[in-house]
């Protein structure tokens, strides 16, 4: 057989290269185009999608998920901040907001849909079932988070080690107990808001470990947790799971600088949860696959994508929002998202360069307002050991998890008058201010600067609301009366469990450490709408616990 002349090969190129391209004109054709596509339904996504569509731009966000919101709906506690922030919201209340604004403002969410591919020419590709589906954005913004980190040790592997944000579905989303004697391991914001809910939701949680010297989060959040009765263990971790099927206990021991254990320290719980909560990685996956310029970057969490501060990335019309560009709190995720929105928009010709710089400026500094304190981005890593006003950092509460009688004194929220009074146990500066916002007498003072520790304004009369009491997110405020004239004292603390205690309910007054310290009697039980689900119990305690009994257990 003769090979084809040289003639044919080139005749034959051609009509293929021809075939080729009206293929993929008709494939663009084909493929439903935005303005702007977005991946992933979280804060930041929600944020972005809301922004770019009060533009007039025409939004899709694709998420592979049920339902949309991301972890919001899994977080039932109140959100740090400033009214901006939506302080004093819980979480799943801020979720259901960002769906409704997103709904009244047109964007198009499409769940249970898996981007698995993003090209430098912004196309998307996104299996939905069985089906490939092919989508052409003028801008594409990723805000498809952070996965959480695992630890590897004998047993990790058998059922019941479960990640936090595991136990959050479980409990906040379907209801369902994750276990009853619970270890946690991991003392950042993670696994001290989610040991707390465990508790709430009925768990016993033995321990919170972290191979870490000092708790990672914040401290209001490990006091809370302290004073339910959980026993903290820096510088542990995990030896080994135990148990064939599946977990029946856990082993930890003591670790030394080196993170090597000390034989001799280890220590026994039976437990059937081990819950992790060791960190997260950005979902950066897409943005590498695009091409995109990328970084390994420790402090932003891993390898996140090389961006400006606005989330444009080093492809035209690709931005990022959220945690796949920085781990960092859901509150600042969804400035990120709003900021990417308009950049985009900007971008795509929908708003003026002036009014995109003056939008940011704001942003901008809402953005500031959380990113300061001892727990800012550019602090991590430091041991801070005096607040901003000069006062030693409790070194008991770096340790323990909690203040000790003797450390509390010191910061300018505790103080002591006649008659009820605040007292205010926030010790580190963090940014958030919703109990200046709450007390409408003016007896609570934050000041400009929002995380400077609150102070008892002088002259000021409580009037005894307990609006304080409820709209603390790190739940830190107590409403005190020191001496009743009998020998008793009354101390009002927030309470968020079930069953909820009647007056006349005896029991036991707790301290900072979590210990039974005194008798006490609940004496009144206050629920309030505006108190969103923070209920007040005051209960009386002997004159001497006033300024110790910080919790109530019944017996």
């Amino acid at each position: 057989m003769c090979a084809p002349s040289m003639e044919y090969r080139i005749s034959h190129l051609t009509s293929s290269k021809a075939k080729f391209e009206q293929g993929m004109q008709e494939k663009e054709i084909s493929m439903k185009r935005y303005d702007l596509i977005i991946v992933g339904a979280g804060p930041s996504g929600l944020s972005a999608g809301i922004e770019a569509a009060k533009r007039g731009l025409r939004v899709v966000i694709f998420d592979e998920n049920e339902k949309p919101g991301g972890q919001l709906f899994k977080q039932i506690h109140k959100f740090f901040g400033s009214k901006e922030h939506r302080a004093k919201v819980r979480g799943f209340v801020i979720g259901q907001q960002l769906l409704d604004e997103a709904a009244e403002a047109g964007v198009e969410v499409v769940l249970n849909a898996t981007v698995i591919g993003l090209y430098q020419d912004k196309e998307v590709v996104v299996k939905r079932g069985d089906e490939i589906e092919h989508f052409k954005g003028n801008a594409v913004i990723i805000a498809t988070g952070a996965a959480e980190n695992m630890v590897t040790f004998p047993g990790w592997t058998l059922p019941g080690v479960i990640g936090a944000g595991a136990a959050q579905t479980m409990m906040n989303l379907h209801g369902v107990l994750p276990g009853k004697r619970v270890l946690m391991l991991g003392s950042g914001n993670v696994g001290l808001v989610v040991s707390f809910q465990l508790e709430q939701c009925g768990c016993e949680v033995v321990a919170l470990v972290d191979a870490a010297p000092r708790v990672g989060g914040y401290g209001v959040h490990a006091a809370k947790v302290a004073r339910t009765g959980v026993p903290f263990y820096l510088s542990h971790t995990i030896v080994k799971a135990e148990g064939e099927e599946c977990v029946t206990g856990v082993t930890i021991a003591e670790v030394d600088s080196k993170f090597q254990f000390i034989p001799g320290t280890e220590k026994h719980f039976d437990v059937d949860t081990i819950c992790l909560a060791v960190g997260l990685s950005p979902m950066s996956q897409l943005l590498k696959m695009a091409g995109c310029k990328m970084e390994d970057n420790p402090k932003r969490g891993g390898q996140v994508p090389i961006c400006d501060e606005y989330g444009r990335t080093s492809l035209p019309g690709v931005f990022v929002a959220g945690d796949v560009s920085g781990i960092e709190e859901a509150s600042s995720a969804m400035i990120e998202g709003r900021m990417a929105g308009i950049v985009a928009a900007e971008y795509l010709g929908y708003m003026e360069k002036e009014e995109l710089d003056t939008e940011l400026v704001s942003l901008d500094d809402a953005l500031d307002g959380l990113r300061q304190g001892m727990f800012a981005p550019k602090n991590r890593g430091k041991a801070i050991e005096k607040t901003e006003e000069g006062i030693d950092i409790s070194q008991n509460l770096l340790l323990h998890g909690y203040v000790s009688d003797d450390e509390i004194e010191r910061y300018p929220g505790v103080t002591h008058k006649a008659g009820v009074h605040p007292v205010m146990e926030c010790t580190q500066n963090i940014p958030c201010n919703p109990c200046q916002d709450a007390c409408k007498k003016g007896c609570i003072s934050i000041g400009s600067n929002i995380t400077s520790l609150p102070i008892v304004v002088d002259g000021s009369e409580c009037i005894n609301c307990g609006m304080c009491v409820a709209s603390c997110s790190g739940q830190a405020i107590f409403l005190v009366d020191e001496d009743c004239g009998d020998g008793t004292a009354t101390v009002t603390l927030p309470y968020e469990f079930l069953p909820l205690p009647e007056a006349g309910t005896k029991g036991k007054g707790l301290g900072r450490d979590g210990k039974a310290i005194c008798d006490a009697e609940v004496v009144a039980v206050k629920s309030n709408k505006a108190f969103d689900k923070t209920n007040l119990l005051t209960i009386r305690v002997p004159k001497e616990y006033a300024m110790k009994a910080r919790f109530f257990k019944a017996v």
